[in-house]
């Protein structure tokens, strides 16, 4: 993202979410708030013609950004039955797990953690619709880049002695491949036994046939028009092994046909992922 300015794509994302609710019945992911927090005039255009431009290409991108959100989501409720009491979402963007969060606050602490001008203007959308901030939530200002994850989660409160389950969505591809590997190894270093993240990441595009590695190419075309170019690029065996030599007990990498499965399964309507995939996910514990 620019420096001093909000992220576009924060604000793509959240839409994408919104004209979810609208289309796609059953949502694959519940977030009424999705429609609040994009605002009333955003909001009042996607109801009057929710269908709007609704193609195959529109589904095959809402498809990924609503099924990653489920299953971070499942994955934090298993760790919270466990007995993880803290969720730090990492690039959070415009999430809206802390405004409908189920779990009472001395069961669940949410810490949203997000470069300072996005969150500030996050902060002036939830002002905006009136949506309250639940006092089991911390906001988390931070550059990535520049700035180190422990110190800015220690001054909102977070406790490193407990165990955390994270998320980190839509965010890897637009940092460097070692601030990456930083915050991965931060979470395997200072997190006790039991923690978690869940997280997603681009293809590396010699890995990808020539049509996806055209697509992979264009979209990331796209996004640096924005402002917001793609930086980092993974293989899942690769990197399944670097987390392992970091310190992960257990990695899973996330199929397509498992997200699919998880997601998608038994639908009347054609939301899934397709084979056009780009990306992956990765869960691992601590």
């Amino acid at each position: 993202m620019q420096q001093g300015r909000a992220s576009l794509t924060a604000l793509w994302v959240a839409t994408v979410r919104a004209r979810h609710q609208l289309l796609d019945k059953p949502p694959v992911l519940d977030d009424p708030v999705a429609l609040k927090i994009i605002g009333e005039p955003a909001a009042s255009m996607l109801r009057a013609a929710p269908a709007l431009s609704e193609d195959l290409m529109s589904r095959t991108m809402r498809a990924p950004v609503v099924a990653r959100s489920r299953i971070a989501e499942d994955a934090l409720h298993d760790a919270v039955q466990r007995g993880v009491a803290q969720y730090v979402v990492l690039g959070a963007g415009l999430d809206t797990f802390a405004y409908r969060n189920p779990y009472p606050a001395a069961r669940l602490q949410v810490f949203e953690v997000d470069h300072p001008a996005t969150q500030a203007w996050k902060r002036s959308l939830l002002a905006q619709a009136q949506i309250e901030t639940p006092p089991s939530l911390h906001f988390v200002p931070i550059d990535f880049e520049t700035q180190a994850l422990a110190s800015a989660l220690d001054d909102a409160g977070f406790d490193a002695t407990r165990p955390t389950f994270y998320s980190w969505l839509g965010v890897t591809m637009y940092l460097e491949r070692a601030s990456v590997f930083a915050t991965l190894q931060h979470i395997a270093s200072a997190s006790p036994p039991g923690s978690e993240v869940v997280f997603d990441f681009i293809l590396k595009p010699s890995t990808l046939d020539l049509l996806r590695r055209s697509t992979l190419g264009a979209l990331a075309l796209f996004f640096a028009r924005l402002g917001e170019p793609w930086k980092a690029y993974f293989e899942p065996r690769a990197l399944s092994a670097e987390m392992r030599r970091m310190g992960y007990a257990e990695v899973r990498y996330i199929s397509r046909e498992q997200m699919n499965e998880h997601c998608f399964k038994g639908r009347a309507d054609r939301l899934k992922i397709r084979s056009l995939r780009l990306g992956g996910m990765m869960l691992a514990r601590v």
